[in-house]
C-alpha cells in the first residue's frame, strides 16, 4: 500500500506515451502548475502532439533533448517559410508553433519573436504514432531527428523501456488477455462433457498448435535477424529474445510430443476419469462458474499492478530550470520498490490462486462425506467461501507466500547470470541452469503438496502446517496408487493449458510484429503468455482440484472406514470400480471389506467434515 500510495502520489504514467512540454505540461490532458513555471498548468485537451521548435538541429544532453518543446493541436504538413505563413498557419488551423505567451497577432511584431518561434524554414511535420511527436519529412531533418532519438531511446534505462513497450502494446496486452478467456471457457465445456473423439481433437490442435507457433517464431527470428534496419537498441533486444523464445519452443514442442506418444494407450482411461470428474461437477454446477470471478479479480489487480508499476516508473521531482522551464528528475530507490512490487504480484497472484483451490476443495469434500448421494448439500460453494474466509485466509496467505518465496532465488539468480554471462564461462553457465531446473521442480512439488494440504484443511479445518503434515503422510503411503491414477488426467489439463499459451501467443506475435518500431515488445509478449497460463491455470484447475481432492477423500476415506455397517465407506461404487480397474487389483479385492490401498492400522485418523 505504501508503494501504491507513492507511486499515484509522484509519479506520472501519462508522460510516457502522452509527451509533455518544456514547460512541465502533458499534451492531452489538463495540467496543474508548477511553482516557478509561469507557462506550466495549461489546459492541453486538445493539444495532443508535441512539437520542436529545432527539429531539424536537435541534440542530446543527458538523456534530454535540448530544444524548447511545445504541445500543438496538429503538426504542419506544409513546409512554413516565414513567420507570416506561422502566423496564418495558426489562425487557420488553431495550432500555433510559438511559445505559449507570445500572441498570433504579435507574431510579426515582436522583436523576439524569433527566439520564440520556431526556426525557419519549418519542415512539413506528421504525428509519430507511439510517442505522438511530430516528425519531420524532410529527408535531411528527419535523418539528424531520427539519429537523436535512437540515441536517446538506446540509452534509456531497461526499466523505462520496458514501461515503453507495455504502454505502447496496452490494447494488444488486454485484447490477448480476453482472447485467452474465450479459450479457457471453450476448454472447460470440452473436458466437462469430454468424449474420446473430443480428446483426439484437442491433441490435435496441441500439436498443430505447438509446432505452428515454434515455426513462426523461428520465422521472426531470421526476419528481424536479417532486416538491415535493425537499429534500435530494443530491436536488437527483440532478436535476442526472439532466439530464446524459438529455442525454448522447440524445447517443449519435443518433450511433449515424446510424452504423447509415450502415453497415448492410456487415452481411454482419461476419457473415464473425467467422466466421474464431470460427475461431481454435475452436482456441483457452480464450480464452473468459480474460475469467472477468480478472472475478474486477477483481471482488476493485474490493470492495478500495472497502473502503480507505470506510475512507480516516471515518479519523479519536477525542478525548475532557466527560461521558467521544467525538467524531471528520477528519484533514487525506484528499482528496488520495482522489485518488491515485483514479488507483490507473484504473492496476490498466487494468493487469489490459492483461494480458488480452496475454495473447490471444501465443496467437493462437502459433497464428497455426504452419505445421501442423490441429495447434495444445499449451496456448497457459498458455504466453502464463507468457510474459506472465516477460519482458512491464513492457510492461503502461507501456501502462497512459500511458492513467492521459492520464486526469489531463481529471480536472484537470472540477475546474476545476466550480470556474469560476459564471462563466457561453459562451467558457470551449467551451473546456472542447473539452479533453474532444480528450483522449477522444487516449486511444482511445492504446489502438489500445497494443493492436497487445503484439501485437507477443508477435511479436517485444521491449520496449514498440520494439514500439510496430515496431506504428506496420506501422500506418503499412497504416492504410486495416487499418481498412476491421476497422472494422465493432469497431463491432459496441461496440454490444455498449453492450447490456450500457444494460440494466444501465437495471436500476440501476430498483432506485435505490425508494430516494430520503438517497442520493447518481448516483454510484453512475455506478459501475455504469463496471463494467458494464469487464465487457463484458473479456469481448468476446477477440474484439477477436483480430482485430487476426490482422490485425497477417497484415500482418507480407506483410511478411517472399514466397509463395516457400523464404519461405511462414503465413496460411491462407480469411482470405487474406476479406482479398482486403474490399478489392476485382482479379483478378491471387489468385495467392500478389502481396501484397494494398503492397509496401516496406525495410520492418522483424519475426521470427515459433516
Amino acid at each position: 500500500m505504501f508503494i501504491t500510495g507513492y507511486a499515484v502520489m509522484a509519479g506520472a504514467a501519462e508522460r510516457l506515451v502522452l509527451g509533455y512540454d518544456s514547460f512541465g505540461n502533458i499534451c492531452g490532458r489538463k495540467n496543474t502548475p508548477v511553482k516557478g513555471a509561469p507557462l506550466s498548468g495549461q489546459d492541453m485537451t486538445n493539444k495532443k502532439y508535441v512539437f520542436f521548435l529545432n527539429s531539424c538541429s536537435l541534440e542530446m544532453q543527458s538523456l534530454k533533448i535540448s530544444s524548447v518543446s511545445l504541445c500543438v493541436s496538429s503538426c504542419p504538413q506544409e513546409q512554413l517559410n516565414s513567420l507570416e505563413d506561422l502566423q496564418s498557419f495558426a489562425r487557420n488551423n488553431g495550432s500555433c508553433l510559438c511559445v505559449y505567451n507570445l500572441n498570433v497577432s504579435s507574431y510579426t511584431l515582436n522583436p523576439k519573436a524569433a527566439e520564440l518561434c520556431p526556426a525557419l524554414p519549418v519542415p512539413p511535420s506528421k504525428s509519430f504514432p507511439l510517442f505522438n511527436r511530430c516528425v519531420p519529412q524532410n529527408p535531411e531533418c528527419y535523418s539528424k531527428y531520427a539519429s537523436v532519438l535512437i540515441s536517446m531511446v538506446n540509452e534509456m534505462d531497461v526499466f523505462h523501456r520496458i514501461l515503453s513497450g507495455i504502454l505502447a502494446g496496452r490494447d494488444t496486452v488486454i485484447g490477448m488477455s480476453f482472447l485467452a478467456l474465450a479459450f479457457s471457457f471453450m476448454l472447460v465445456l470440452v473436458f466437462r462433457f469430454i468424449r474420446t473423439l473430443l480428446v483426439h481433437t484437442l491433441i490435435a490442435l496441441v500439436v498443430f498448435g505447438l509446432l505452428f507457433v515454434s515455426g513462426v517464431l523461428w520465422w521472426l527470428y531470421y526476419d528481424y535477424r536479417n532486416d538491415p534496419s535493425t537499429e534500435l537498441e530494443t530491436e536488437k533486444e527483440n532478436v535476442k529474445f526472439l532466439l530464446g523464445y524459438a529455442v525454448f519452443s522447440t524445447i517443449v514442442t519435443v518433450v511433449l510430443l515424446s510424452l504423447m506418444f509415450v502415453l497415448r494407450r492410456r487415452l481411454q482411461f482419461t476419457v473415464q476419469l473425467f467422466r466421474i470428474v464431470g460427475k461431481i461437477i454435475g452436482r456441483i454446477p457452480f464450480l464452473l462458474f468459480q474460475p469467472l470471478w477468480t478472472f475478474l479479480i486477477l483481471i482488476v489487480f493485474w490493470l492495478f499492478w500495472v497502473a502503480v508499476l507505470l506510475s512507480l516508473g516516471t515518479a519523479g521531482t519536477a525542478q525548475t530550470a532557466s527560461g521558467g522551464q521544467v525538467e524531471y528528475r528520477a528519484l533514487s530507490g525506484i528499482s528496488y520498490m520495482a522489485w518488491y512490487h515485483f514479488i507483490g504480484l507473484i504473492w496476490t497472484s498466487e494468493f487469489i490462486l490459492a483461494c480458488q483451490q480452496m475454495t473447490i476443495a471444501g465443496a467437493v469434500v462437502t459433497c464428497y462425506f455426504n452419505r445421501n448421494k442423490n441429495n447434495p448439500p444445499r449451496h456448497p460453494v457459498l458455504s466453502s467461501i464463507s468457510v474459506l474466509f472465516c477460519y482458512h485466509l491464513g492457510t492461503a496467505v502461507k501456501g502462497s507466500f512459500l511458492i513467492a518465496i521459492l520464486r526469489i532465488p531463481r529471480i536472484v539468480l537470472l540477475y546474476l547470470y545476466n550480470i556474469l554471462k560476459q564471462k563466457e564461462s561453459a562451467c558457470a553457465k551449467c551451473l546456472f541452469k542447473c539452479c533453474f531446473c532444480w528450483f522449477w521442480c522444487q516449486e511444482g512439488c511445492l504446489r502438489y503438496f500445497n494443493q492436497h494440504a487445503y484439501t485437507t484443511t477443508a477435511i479436517n479445518g485444521t491449520n496449514f502446517c498440520t494439514s500439510a503434515k496430515d496431506a504428506v503422510f496420506i501422500l506418503a503411503k499412497n504416492s504410486a496408487k495416487l499418481a498412476s491414477i491421476s497422472c494422465f488426467g493432469d497431463f491432459i489439463l496441461f496440454l490444455g493449458k498449453v492450447f490456450v499459451v500457444c494460440f494466444t501467443i501465437f495471436g500476440g506475435l501476430m498483432a506485435f510484429n505490425y508494430h516494430r518500431e520503438l517497442q520493447a515488445w518481448v516483454v510484453p509478449l512475455l506478459l501475455v503468455g504469463f496471463f494467458a497460463y494464469l487464465m487457463s491455470h484458473s479456469f481448468l484447475s476446477v477440474f484439477e482440484v477436483t480430482a485430487d481432492a476426490m482422490f485425497l477423500c477417497f484415500a482418507i476415506d480407506m483410511e478411517t472406514n472399514d466397509g463395516s455397517e457400523e464404519k461405511p465407506y462414503f465413496v460411491d461404487q462407480e469411482l470405487l470400480t474406476f479406482v479398482s480397474q486403474s490399478n489392476k487389483l485382482t479379483e478378491g479385492q471387489k468385495h467392500r471389506s478389502t481396501r484397494p490401498f494398503q492397509d496401516n492400522e496406525d495410520g492418522t485418523e483424519l475426521q470427515p467434515m459433516t
